[in-house]
């Protein structure tokens, strides 16, 4: 059985919340793609299902690139991307480790992930986004 804790997150300014069941011990891929280098962002996956938007629906916008597939999203008042629907797991929602509220306990490891040669790597991760 694995062993799971509820985090909360938000945008800066807290327009945007939410909260998500990740595993207590989790894994974070640092991507030198070229938007996530740019932004900072540290990706932990986890499936659509178990990712709940508290508020600030409305307060979200979309950005899209190249392929369009991936949902980039962001508060339109603070401009934090605090989590995304990412390419490489479209049924999971990627958080962005610097936005959350970990409970004691909690541990996050993390690695590199090579997103500037994304097609080649992606598939390593669609194990993240898994039930």
């Amino acid at each position: 059985m694995v062993d799971r804790a509820k985090v909360t997150g938000s945008c800066h300014c807290g327009a945007v919340r939410f909260e998500a069941q990740v595993e207590r011990s989790s894994e974070s891929q640092i991507c030198n793609c070229s938007i996530c280098r740019m932004c900072g962002f540290q990706h932990l996956i986890v499936p659509a299902s178990r990712f709940n938007l508290i508020s600030g629906e409305d307060q979200l916008r979309e950005y899209r690139f190249k392929s369009r597939t991936a949902r980039h999203l962001f508060c339109g008042v603070c401009g934090v991307k605090s989590f995304y629907v990412p390419r490489s797991n479209p049924d999971g929602i990627s958080l962005n480790v610097r936005c959350l509220e970990f409970p004691p306990g909690s541990h996050v490891e993390f690695s590199a992930f090579d997103g500037r040669n994304w097609s080649k790597n992606a598939k390593s991760l669609r194990h993240l986004s898994e039930e």
